[in-house]
């Protein structure tokens, strides 16, 4: 049987991360797997994380199943982070966890393939390079149009209302909510408004994925968009992740939540839920979930947390201010949120700047800015400016 199958090319950021660990040179920089770094480049278990753990330590007396739906009480207390307090839509939600954002992803693929298999996914290039292969696992056709010129580092709207324009009631348009991945450019409040006018009159369904909450402008502005087409449209689904805004990247948190047009299609959405996650892993992983939920049902905790992921996500944006701030070819940097940016470049450039300058980033030319440290600016500058990527 297993001689039939054919060999599959190893994910090139797992390779950047060997070849990261492999290079012996004192001035390497890290830009490559996206992961939060703090000012001494690691990646830490956050504080609040640690008390939540302690205290389930003491009192957690059983490990026994929840159920294909998960930690409910998760779930729940994630609503008003995401959604705000008592949406107008909050009669219309129903959410479950699934193993990280995307567990969320595969399970909405899943379930749309269920309810509209004709559907379409409209998905904006360029775009994180699995989104495409969940959808098309799910056996949902795909539809790419491009969404930023990278030379530019301009968002092309134009391209994006024509998509959205000439799609067929009931396709389904893959939305990054905040902190865009791989570019860090994010729609405008005013072209968010148009999006929402066009998912409205073309009865188009939303698919949001918000993975990086907190770390573009802080909770609230970073759930706005969200919040703006789901208080416009009738039917949406939203894959959350508290991977990166918990740091509990490989305890995979996550969430599907459904909105829909009353409460009968809300029953039957939730049983189809249940039953895609029945088979596909029966149950969610508990512990990451167990922690956020403790976190969030403490206040001493919550406000800890609150703490915490403000002061990465200053970090953040004060790596991309000394970046933007070294050479006038990267002032956009400054603009973008998010722990990504994207620069026009080849693959061959790629390489020569691990090789020849020890800058690791991926093959596209996305860059994880939470990777570096401010004093490391000048060093991506001149490596940049060797390899022909800057003019000035």
């Amino acid at each position: 049987m297993f001689d039939q199958l054919n060999s599959r090319p190893a994910d090139s950021l797992l390779a950047l991360i060997k070849a990261f660990q492999a290079d012996d040179r004192a001035g390497k920089i890290d830009l490559g797997v996206g992961v939060y770094r703090d000012a001494m480049g690691r990646t830490p278990v956050m504080r609040a994380v640690k008390a939540a753990e302690q205290f389930l330590l003491e009192t957690q007396d059983s490990k026994k199943y929840l159920g294909p739906e998960g930690d409910l009480q998760f779930v729940r207390l994630l609503e008003p982070i995401i959604f705000g307090k008592a949406p107008d839509f909050g009669h219309r939600l129903v959410g479950i966890q699934t193993p990280g954002g995307s567990g969320a992803l595969r399970l909405g693929a899943e379930l749309i393939q269920t309810a509209h298999p004709s559907a379409t996914i409209l998905l904006g290039t360029p775009s994180w390079p699995n989104h495409a292969p969940i959808f098309g696992s799910a056996r949902l056709p795909v539809k790419e149009y491009a969404f930023v010129d990278l030379v530019s580092q301009q968002v092309k709207f134009e391209s994006v209302v024509a998509a959205l324009s000439s799609a067929r009631e009931g396709d389904v348009v893959l939305l990054h909510g905040c902190c865009h991945n791989p570019t860090g450019i994010d729609f405008t409040m005013e072209q968010w408004a148009e999006i929402t006018k066009l998912l409205v009159a073309h009865r188009l369904v939303p698919f949001i994925d918000l993975a990086y909450q907190g770390l573009g402008d802080g909770l609230e502005q970073d759930a706005a968009p969200a919040r703006m087409i789901l208080e416009g449209v009738d039917e949406a689904l939203i894959a959350y992740s508290c991977d990166k805004n918990f740091g509990l990247y490989r305890e995979r948190v996550g969430a599907l939540y459904v909105m829909a047009r009353n409460g009968d299609d809300l029953r039957k959405a939730e049983s189809n839920m249940a039953a895609h996650a029945r088979v596909n892993w029966s149950m969610p992983p508990d512990h990451g979930a167990a922690i956020v939920r403790t976190i969030l049902e403490s206040d001493e905790m919550s406000a800890m947390w609150r703490a915490e992921l403000e002061e990465m996500c200053q970090r953040v944006n004060g790596n991309r201010a000394a970046l933007a701030a070294a050479a006038p070819d990267l002032a956009f940097i400054a603009r973008q949120r998010g722990l990504f940016s994207n620069l026009s470049m080849s693959r061959d450039t790629a390489v020569a700047l691990r090789a020849s300058h020890g800058i690791y980033l991926a093959d596209s030319g996305r860059m994880n800015l939470a990777g570096m440290q401010p004093t490391d600016a000048d060093a991506i500058v001149a490596a940049l400016r060797a390899e022909g990527c800057l003019t000035s």
